[in-house]
């Protein structure tokens, strides 16, 4: 079996005044994760990231799951649309999984490899919240398929936090078809914040949980600020 688990810098850099004048020098690639219930916003604050690393002088990647690769975008497709009880939870898990070892594989490893932050809306944290905590007693099948096959954990956790049914309602304005998951209604999202909560709560060293009830811009100021101390920026 592979190990996704490459490390991505040998050594540590050394300061010289040329590597002080360049920003991308003095840091480490960083994976960075977003996690939330649907409607959260995420993916406008993953992007708003983005954006601020590469004001910054970084080249961050932005990606997403389920996707971030051809293969995985293609199972996507299977996972997002068509009716809330198309696929069991031990189906999703494995289709999830499929997704997720290749995107590891085709995107975020090698962006890792040559320096690159990356900035994921959603990982593996959504599979054990969304099939592993609330559908069943299927947390332990997450973790020994995530362990056995992706082997990488986020270096920064962002859960954006809000009242579930203001996010549900956002996610159903958005109409984009891929919306199977809020078509469960709003218990289930309910229960998917409680699980983010705990797995806050579970890892304080990696996850930060952000106070999604306030306007965009003061999100987005907070996590750059915490984003910049993570990559000594």
């Amino acid at each position: 079996m592979v190990d996704l688990r490459q490390p991505p810098n040998e050594g540590s850099p050394v300061d010289t005044p040329a590597q002080a004048s360049d920003t991308r020098a003095m840091t480490r690639p960083l994976f960075i994760t977003f996690e939330g219930i649907d409607g959260s916003g995420k993916s406008t604050q993953a992007r708003r990231l983005t954006d601020h690393l590469r004001s910054r002088g970084l080249d961050p990647l932005q990606t997403r799951e389920p996707g971030g690769s051809p293969g995985a975008e293609e199972i996507r497709a299977l996972l997002l649309t068509g009716d809330p009880a198309r696929w069991s939870a031990e189906t999703e898990i494995l289709l999830f999984t499929a997704a997720r070892r290749d995107h590891v594989e085709k995107t975020i490893n090698p962006a890792l490899k040559e320096g690159r932050p990356v900035i994921c809306d959603r990982f593996a944290d959504s599979t054990r919240i969304y099939q592993g905590a609330t559908r069943g007693d299927l947390r332990a099948i997450v973790d020994d398929l995530h362990t056995r096959m992706i082997g990488r954990e986020p270096d920064l956790t962002f859960i954006i936090d809000m009242d579930p049914g203001e996010a549900l309602s956002r996610g159903l304005a958005r109409r984009s078809g891929e919306d199977r998951f809020e078509h469960m209604g709003l218990p289930f999202q309910e229960t998917l914040r409680h699980g983010f909560l705990a797995l806050a709560k579970d890892h304080p060293k990696r996850c930060v949980l952000i106070d999604g009830n306030r306007p965009e811009a003061q999100i987005t100021t907070e996590i750059a600020a915490r984003a910049e101390a993570a990559l000594a920026i």
